[in-house]
């Protein structure tokens, strides 16, 4: 391989694993989320013309922490012919202490995220925010998840930064005692970056282990930061759900179930992380919502085999959860688990019922959910219309395929 290439993809590797915390650390020295932007491309930029020629340094993430500083106090200089208190800022900013080291910069994201889940925002715009600036999700995967269009998606994002600009949001972790009042939506967007990675809302891939693998990282530093049920909850589910990663895909990308996954692939690590992790939250209490799909993911690691698995604890489970958080997700996986304990009519009844309301009207798992009990039961008319109302819906490749081999199959 050519030098010039090799070197590109090392600097691609890098801006995948290190531009968030880069930016993170940006933001905390300049102040700006759009002038921290600016900041981090610059850096990529020199990167690019000096590491093929200098060599790369043995730390990237604070060298490039410290040119895009440098880089933002000139921006600032040289726009000070139209804006004069430009140059109180640059002056400022290049009168900072050093820079941390490579060691101190990751609690950067950490600070970032309490920035960005500040209560004077708006709830969505908090978890669209952070989504946004600390994982580096682009508006449209963003505006997917909401059911949003990317161009109000954006504008939510605009106005969050503003309102951080004139309110002068400060870039910090809150005092131990304003944690419990700012936990609810920083734990809603680390499992929202955790579900982007678990299951991609679009896109070629099934999984983004990248953005899985952080949302369990972050989940980390705020157990450590505040050792909650709830974060114990939170940090238990994400450990086991990634236990099945090598599992839930073929060696060519395809979409194995969890009923058909080869259960030696799972982590036993993570399982059993995730499991001392359940058992702590519940014994905490007060159990949560977190807690409790911690536990029925520790009922699925549990069972050695798909027939083993404890169908009537699971249906308990998501019965207290609907009590707690009754959205129609809830009621639909409910209305699964109650499929497999009693059987596929039973869980059809309560699925019909769920969609006819309206909510899940364009989920397309719940549609996919439907096809399948109504395979189950012979009827292959209902079951063929359902797999085509999903395969409508779908936007992620792997479901695809596998939905539309599903509907190959009906005879």
């Amino acid at each position: 391989m050519n030098e010039p290439l090799q070197m590109q993809r090392q600097v691609d590797a890098i801006y995948r694993a290190e531009s968030r915390r880069v930016f993170a650390t940006l933001i905390r020295l300049l102040g700006d989320f759009d002038l921290a932007e600016e900041a981090l491309h610059d850096a990529f930029a020199v990167a690019m013309e000096q590491w093929p020629r200098d060599g790369m340094p043995a730390k990237p993430r604070p060298w490039l922490v410290s040119v895009g500083r440098f880089r933002a106090i000139d921006r600032l200089r040289r726009r000070t012919r139209f804006d004069a208190s430009l140059a109180e800022l640059a002056q400022q900013i290049d009168a900072q202490a050093d820079l941390p080291n490579d060691e101190d910069v990751g609690d950067d994201r950490l600070r970032l995220i309490f920035t960005c889940c500040h209560p004077a925002l708006p709830q969505e715009a908090q978890v669209a925010l952070t989504l946004r600036e600390v994982c580096g999700l682009k508006t449209e995967e963003i505006a997917s998840a909401f059911l949003l269009a990317p161009p109000t998606l954006a504008q939510r994002i605009v106005r969050a930064k503003a309102k951080i600009r004139a309110a002068r949001i400060p870039y910090q972790v809150p005092a131990l005692e304003d944690l419990p009042d700012r936990l609810d939506t920083v734990l809603q967007v680390i499992y929202l970056v955790f579900n982007e990675g678990y299951a991609a809302s679009s896109g070629p891939s099934l999984t983004r282990a990248d953005l899985s693998g952080e949302a369990i990282r972050l989940g980390r530093l705020v157990l450590e930061l505040l050792p909650d049920p709830e974060v114990m909850g939170l940090l238990a589910l994400m450990l086991l759900q990634e236990s099945r990663r090598q599992a839930r895909t073929s060696t060519t990308g395809e979409l194995i179930l969890l009923s058909d996954q080869n259960r030696a692939l799972w982590n036993q690590e993570q399982i059993a992380e995730g499991r001392s992790l359940v058992q702590q939250a519940l014994s905490a209490g007060p159990v949560g919502p977190y807690g409790i799909q911690a536990a029925i993911a520790a009922v699925h690691a549990e069972a050695p085999d798909p027939a083993a698995t404890d169908w009537a604890q699971i249906v308990g489970l998501y019965s207290l959860l609907a009590q707690i958080e009754p959205t129609p997700v809830v009621h639909l996986n409910r209305a699964v688990a109650v499929a497999m304990r009693d059987g596929p009519q039973a869980g059809l009844q309560l699925l019909d019922e769920i969609l006819a309301e309206g909510d899940l009207a364009h989920y397309h798992l719940a549609h996919a959910a439907r096809a399948d009990l109504c395979r189950q039961l012979g009827e292959t008319a209902e079951a063929k219309a359902s797999y085509q109302r999903a395969l409508a819906l779908v936007k992620q490749e792997p479901e695809r395929r596998f939905l539309e081999s599903r509907l190959r199959e009906l005879v």
